[in-house]
């Protein structure tokens, strides 16, 4: 089994994940019912062929997912595409690949808290969204200073009671459709003819494919599992298949039971509460209820706590090689976790969620920032590949090291081109600034480096 030493590093981290834990932590991460919320918008997208839509975004995300598990096995450390960039083409890409990633990893928290949050205040008013933010946080820091074997303990719940919720409603409308309350044919969430254009199925895939982010966090946790390195990227490519099966399940479902077809699919229609009349349609307002407080808690603790300890490895990471301010890569001697990267993820996520809560369209704006940054360093992770495998070591395994990363990074150009215009501007300006961190450095005489290979 690699170590950490062979790196020139120590072992700092609790070594305590079984294959099971780290496939749970990412299956959370992607969030089983993560259509719930989004539902409306990839069914207009797609022209009602979400499940279409959903077999894309898999296909697409599979290739990030096997050059993930290359490098996972090839370095086995904290850091995920920072760690891979990083030794696999040089430390200052690794620098950038990292700085990139950090925008989606210090956000999403912020995001799943403000979403959360604003569900949580409809349901129980008297607590402000500012109050259910706060709440959100808190738990879920204390969860995670707790240790690695706490916060998987917790996955296991949420993971279970979220699998519930998803049962409920999978039976309630298949037994409604069964009454006949489906009004289209049943392949139709698959291949519908009357609205069926590569542009459209394509354009929809792109924001499909945004479910599946949070498999890669599984890669942070590489010093904090007890298996070896290979079964860390198989648990990738396990919790991504699995995700993909649970979201075209739920999809497909729900499509069948849109009762006005031309009315859902009206250029500028709402489709903020579309699952949400789904769930009424199909069993009642009790299920709307339901779907609805199983998405707030999913997203707004079990979602963000694993955000949460990603996030707080990557920093750890980044400022074990002297990239990041050293005081983030201390690790507390009881718990073994980096408790003021830990913190330090708290106390942003909480400005952002408060902050953008008094934000009118604040959860729209911090949504379209998010996953810019995770798509660039995806690219990057797929030239990291075929420079390590290929250029370096001259591998001749073609298909996993030149082929898989050669298709994923074109995938990922074309989702990155389509994404939001207010993403693309803030994310290039992200990497500017990043950037000229990165030549302050070399100015101050601090140029990226990483500890050599100890043989």
């Amino acid at each position: 089994m690699s170590t950490v030493e062979q790196f020139g590093y120590r072992q700092e981290l609790q070594r305590s994940l079984s294959f099971s834990d780290l496939m749970i932590y990412g299956l959370i991460f992607m969030v089983p019912i993560a259509p719930f919320g989004i539902f409306g918008g990839v069914f207009n997208g797609s022209g009602g062929m979400v499940a279409l839509a959903y077999i894309i975004g898999l296909v697409a995300m599979a290739f990030s997912a096997l050059s993930y598990a290359q490098m996972a096995q090839a370095f086995p450390m904290a850091g995920s595409v920072y760690t891979y960039a990083g030794r696999g083409i040089a430390a200052p890409v690794g620098f950038m690949a990292g700085w990139a990633i950090l925008l989606d990893y210090v956000l999403v928290p912020g995001l799943l808290y403000l979403v959360a949050s604003s569900v949580m205040n409809g349901i129980v008013p008297l607590i402000p969204v500012w109050g259910w933010v706060i709440i959100f946080v808190a738990l879920n820091t204390l969860v995670n200073y707790l240790g690695i074997q706490m916060t998987a303990k917790v996955n296991r719940v949420m993971l279970t009671a979220e699998l519930i919720v998803l049962a409920i409603f999978l039976v309630v409308g298949v037994v409604a459709l069964a009454q006949g309350k489906g009004t289209a044919g049943a392949l139709s969430p698959l291949y519908d003819s009357a609205t069926f254009t590569l542009p459209v199925v394509f354009g929809a895939a792109s924001l499909a494919v945004l479910s599946f982010l949070g498999f890669d966090g599984i890669s942070m946790l590489a010093e904090e599992s007890r298996e070896e390195a290979k079964r860390l990227g198989r648990s990738m490519v396990a919790a991504l298949g699995l995700a993909a099966i649970l979201f075209i399940a739920q999809t497909w479902v729900a499509a069948l039971l849109v009762p006005k077809r031309a009315e859902a699919l009206a250029p500028g229609a709402n489709t903020d509460n579309v699952f949400s009349d789904l769930a009424t349609y199909a069993g009642g307002p009790w299920l709307a209820v339901l779907t609805g407080l199983a998405t707030a808690i999913a997203w707004g603790f079990a979602n963000s706590l694993v955000a949460q300890a990603a996030t707080s490895r990557l920093l750890f990471a980044m400022a074990r090689d002297r990239q990041l301010p050293a005081f983030l890569a201390q690790i507390d001697p009881k718990h073994k976790v980096p408790v003021n990267a830990t913190f330090l993820v708290a106390g942003v996520s909480l400005v952002l969620g408060i902050g953008f809560s008094l934000v009118e369209g604040g959860i729209g704006i911090l949504g379209s920032l998010v996953n810019f940054g995770a798509m660039t360093a995806f690219l990057v992770l797929h030239v990291a590949v075929v420079n390590h495998f290929v250029v370096r070591q001259g591998s001749k395994n073609w298909l996993a090291h030149l082929v898989v990363p050669v298709i994923g990074f074109a995938v990922l150009v074309f989702v990155v081109i389509n994404a939001n215009v207010w993403a693309q501007l803030v994310g290039f300006i992200w990497l500017g600034v990043g950037l000229v961190v990165l030549g302050a450095s070399y100015a101050l005489g601090r140029k990226p480096t990483l500890p050599s290979e100890v043989s």
